[in-house]
Parts: C-alpha cells; structure tokens; sequence
C-alpha cells in the first residue's frame, strides 16, 4: 500500500485496538498472568485467532459496499436489525458503567485524588461527563486525531514496561499448570469472562464497520478492500499480541507470590501501577500510571461513541428517517446517563461488574459473528471482495468455537 494511501486510511483499526487495549488487556489479561502463568495463553489465542474475521468483515463490508454492517443486517432482514438494536440496549449501559469504573480507578491513583467512599461514584461521573463533551464537541473528527495521540503513548509505554519485565526475568519461577487442574467451577467464569472480551466485544464490530464509512467521509478518500482490511488487521494483531504482553506482565511480576490485585477499582489501579515500579524502577510510576489512565481512557472515548453511533444508525433504520445531530447526542447523553446509574445504584463488585459485562458479550457473539459471516458471503460483495478460503474457514471455525462456549456456559450457571 502507497504511504499516502496509507494515512488517509488509517483511524479505525487504531480506533478498534485502542478501545479494546482496555478491560481485556490491562484487568483481564494481567489477572490471567497473574493467577495462572502462562496456562490461559492458549484461550487467549484462541479467543483473538476466531474472533479476528468476525471483526475483520465490519471493515471488509464497509469498505466493499459503503455501507455499515447495521445496514446490512436490515437488508438481510428487519428482524435481524432489531435483535441487534436488542442486544445494543440490552449490554450498553453494563459495558460503559464497567470501562468507567475501571478508568476511574486510575484516574483517582494518577491525580492522587480521595474520594469518601460514600461518593465512590464521583470521579466515573466526572469521566462520563468529560466523554460526552469530548465527543459531542467533536464527533468523529475529534475521535479519530485523539485516539490516535493516546494510542500512540499507549502503545509505547505497554511495550517499555514488557521490555524491562523480561529484562529483569519473573519474581518466582514459572510453573506450567495442567488445564486439568485449573478449568473448574471456580475458575471457569473467570476464563469465560476472560474470553468475553478478548480483544475486544464480538458487537463493536459494528462500530468498526460504522468508523470505517465516517473515515471515508472524513478524508474524501475511497480505499479498496484491500487497503482497508490491511489497516484494520494492523490494528486488531497489535491489540492481540499487547493482550500477550499483559499476560507476560502480570506472570513475571505477580504469579507465585503473595501478592494479589486488590477487588476495587482504585485498589486495583494502585496495585498495577505500584507493582510494576516496583519491578520496573521507580522511574517507571510516572509511564505506567499515565500508561493505564490512557488505555481506559481511550476505551471510554470509544465505546461511548461505538454504542452511541450504532444504536443511532439502527433506530434512524428502523424508523426510515435520516440520521442526525440530536440522536447522537441523545444516545451518548442516555449511556453516559445509563452508565452512571448502573455503578452508583447497582455496583456492589469492582469483579463482578467486570464478569458480568464481559459474560454477556460472549452470550451474544455467536448471533453477530453468524449474522457478519452471511453479510460477507451475500450478493452484496462480489466475488473478488469476499474473504479467501483461509478466512472462510477460519469464520466457520470461530462461530462453532464461540457457539460451543456460549453453550458451555450456559449450561456452567444452569447446573451450579
């Protein structure tokens, strides 16, 4: 791909992995380290490897049709569409409400802020509020110049600490666990809600795909295909070996000591960022407390946006009116809204909030990965715009991995 090309493509691969480098990566993948080695680096492989063409077809069919993968779902069928808007209302407000109350955390341990545990929910409102006008002065353009300043910072200060942590070798000997002796009843929520989200939430590929339309406007460049589909895999493999490098971190610094991440969010931002100065140098507390408050931070900005932009574009559908300003400011006003009155009223686990958000994401995952799969493959790609057979394959493979799992789980809370 020509350089020039290249830029005026470029934003929403970077948009996807900066929002998904958030709760998988820096909770997720860090606690897996942490409490298991390196024994749940296959799930996480496996998780990033079948879950890539589902995410990959939202840029495939934008770019192929100019048209979001939300468009394509009521060409296929209105109900297909209205399942979607479902599942959108259904996780929105639980998935906001937990990246919020996570980069609230470090936003309070980086800015030394204390807050009586009585207005725990404060410093969440102050970054819903922020969110909102950040994205209501700015909509996509904004967006897209800011999350790429964060992206950039965030990739760096991840790779900085990873690069010391081997360095420096693990605190305890590494020890390979049997499967067998960790798949349980105890664990398997953990390594289910783990996958959940890794990289990111099968649904925001339909923010991808809706991204990718908004960047076309936004640079007056049309990329082919294969231009687009090259920027989004830059992406979404840099998201995937970072979720690597956190695992990696919280092995080397965590695993086989007595030392555990605390279940509250400040508790857990101090613990992260102190643990790895610790390890790291002390020099190093600056970069990672501003490292973490930049990867959550970006992840808010992206899923407020994602949720706001796809809800929006769906109701505009469903009710054939045009988009416009208002409904994407109502959107993003209704989850910052939603968001807030999840943590401040219903919160009561910094973990189960985590688990709870991420166990629906994968509850939903087979119905967009099948849904994404039968846009791809339809008459509206022609033929030399559809995946290759590898891909292909690869699609079926993930939506009978993420089919069987979702089953699997349901079946884990039905019997215990």
């Amino acid at each position: 791909m020509k350089s020039r090309a290249f830029f005026k493509t470029l934003g929403p691969g970077i948009l996807f992995a900066s929002t998904a480098i958030g709760v998988s990566h820096l909770v997720q993948s860090t606690r897996a380290g942490a409490e298991f080695g390196f024994a749940l680096v296959g799930f996480i492989l496996a998780a990033n490897l079948f879950k890539w063409p589902t995410f990959e077809f939202g840029s495939r069919y934008a770019s192929a049709t100019g048209r979001s993968l939300i468009d394509g779902y009521q060409l296929l069928h209105p109900g297909y569409l209205k399942m979607y808007l479902g599942i959108n209302l259904l996780s929105m407000f639980f998935v906001n409400a937990a990246v919020t109350y996570v980069a609230a955390g470090f936003l309070q341990f980086l800015f030394g802020i204390e807050v009586p545990a009585a207005y725990y929910y404060l410093p969440s409102l102050v970054l819903l509020a922020f969110t909102f006008f950040f994205l209501a002065l700015g909509r996509y353009a904004l967006l897209d110049a800011g999350i790429k300043v964060i992206g950039t910072f965030m990739l760096l200060s991840t790779l900085l600490a990873f690069f010391i942590a081997l360095f420096n070798g693990p605190e305890k000997p590494l020890v390979m666990q049997p499967l067998a002796e960790i798949i349980s009843p105890a664990t398997l929520p953990f390594i289910i809600a783990l996958m959940g989200w890794m990289p990111s939430a099968i649904d925001s590929s339909t923010w991808n795909s809706l991204w990718t339309t908004e960047r076309i406007k936004q640079s007056g460049y049309r990329p082919t295909v294969k231009e687009t589909v090259f920027e989004f895999n830059l992406g979404y493999w840099v998201s995937a070996a970072l979720s690597i490098c956190f695992v990696v971190l919280g092995a080397f610094l965590l695993y086989g000591t007595e030392r555990v991440l605390p279940n509250n969010n400040v508790g857990f931002a101090s613990g992260v960022v102190s643990l790895y100065a610790a390890n790291l140098g002390a020099w190093t507390f600056p970069i990672i407390a501003a490292a973490g408050f930049t990867i959550m931070l970006g992840t808010c900005i992206g899923v407020m946006d994602g949720y706001a932009r796809s809800t929006a574009r769906a109701v505009a559908i469903l009710r054939n009116k045009p988009e416009s300003r208002r409904q994407y400011l109502f959107w993003i006003g209704l989850i910052g809204l939603g968001g807030f009155v999840t943590i401040r009223f219903f919160m009561t686990s910094f973990t189960e909030l985590i688990n709870l958000a991420t166990i629906i994401s994968f509850l939903i995952a087979p119905i967009i990965a099948f849904l994404n799969y039968r846009l791809v493959f339809s008459e509206h790609l022609s033929t030399s715009q559809r995946p290759g057979r590898i891909t292909h394959v690869i699609s079926l493979m993930g939506i009978g991995f993420l089919t069987l799992f979702s089953l699997g789980m349901g079946g884990y809370y039905l019997f215990y």
